[in-house]
């Protein structure tokens, strides 16, 4: 039988640790459909799990990677069968559920989405849950009636993955996309990807009134914390705020007045357990209408084997955009050759 790398999560001695293993499919968690992956990528919350920063796995030892794209191998479900390209993402993977990070997943079948005509497996990946969690934001706040015309849209913690997507997407539909962002040396990289102005978040005044100036129609927000609750009290008549994120911390400290006399809406976005026919509808407009235009500007790539540093750096908000990992292809060959 084939063994085959995998980056697993341990539990050693209370404090997740993950490193580079071999499996073979038997071991892995069952499911209906194999699938031979090709990417995955690294969000935040993979970081957290395979560094051992957050409790994130709740079962171990557990394949890493909350993201995957690949090629059916077998399929006991009829909605599936092989040589299918797809996707698989959120739900259990990479918390109860082998994830990711490995050249095979066994996956149930209600978990896999169809790659949409329009992307490639690699571009599945660069989006990754990020790139769904942005569209999904902007699918519900076009919902409750965001349009280009209301006025500008704000993006907070600008360069995170899901953030430069959600840059990217917002102005290829026409709206006017303010970034803000604490690292100076990135402004250029978001005026590339789409941002019409860039502000430094030391210079950007929140105010501590419980209503300031309404500058915005719109926000999309991965920061929480203070940044959050400086957004509630900015926002226009009607506004709309996008909360999908905690980088910034959990806690929010607000008042009513933004709700009741503004009309506020806040909304929070769940791509986790998103409902399937929504999924599928969102992965079908990020294939069409919400598709990146900048993803090589946004896009880096690395092997299994650079996972740890790479953890580690987005950590320490040290990285911008996304990071797809090579399960297949010549990355990949690089880690088998330095084992």
């Amino acid at each position: 039988m084939e063994n085959f790398n995998a980056y697993r999560i341990f539990d050693d001695g209370g404090k997740a640790h993950g490193r580079l293993v071999e499996m073979t499919i038997d071991e892995l968690d069952p499911g209906e459909v194999v699938i031979q992956i090709a990417y995955s990528s690294v969000n935040y919350k993979d970081a957290l799990a395979g560094s051992g920063a957050g409790k994130i796995v709740r079962r171990y030892p557990c394949v890493g990677g909350i993201d995957s794209s690949g090629t059916v191998m077998s399929s006991s479900d009829a909605r599936f069968k092989p040589g299918d390209q797809v996707i698989c993402t959120s739900y259990d993977f990479a918390m109860t559920h082998d994830g990711g990070y490995a050249k095979y997943a066994r996956v149930p079948a209600d978990w896999v989405v169809p790659l949409p005509a329009g992307l490639t497996l690699f571009d599945a990946m660069a989006l990754g849950t990020a790139g769904f969690t942005a569209g999904l934001a902007v699918h519900l706040l076009e919902h409750n009636g965001m349009a280009p015309a209301n006025g500008k849209v704000v993006v907070n913690g600008a360069t995170g993955g899901c953030a430069s997507l959600a840059i990217d997407m917002l102005a290829g539909l026409g709206y006017a996309v303010t970034a803000v962002t604490g690292k100076q040396a990135e402004h250029a990289y978001l005026k590339d990807i789409g941002a019409a102005d860039v502000l430094s978040r030391d210079t950007l005044k929140p105010g501590t009134r419980p209503l300031e100036k309404g500058l915005w129609a719109a926000a999309f927000d991965s920061v929480g914390g203070e940044q959050l609750s400086a957004l509630t009290r900015s926002m226009q008549q009607h506004g709309l705020i996008a909360s999908f994120g905690n980088a910034g911390g959990i806690d929010l400290n607000t008042t009513v007045l933004p709700f009741i006399l503004r009309g506020l809406r806040l909304i929070g976005i769940d791509s986790g357990y998103t409902p399937m026919d929504i999924r599928r509808h969102v992965w079908d407009r990020l294939a069409t209408d919400l598709k990146p235009r900048f993803l090589k500007n946004i896009v880096k790539t690395i092997a299994l084997n650079q996972l740890p540093q790479t953890f580690e750096a987005m950590l320490k908000q040290e990285t911008k955009g996304r990071t797809v990992v090579a399960i297949a292809g010549p990355l990949a060959q690089a880690v088998r050759t330095a084992r």
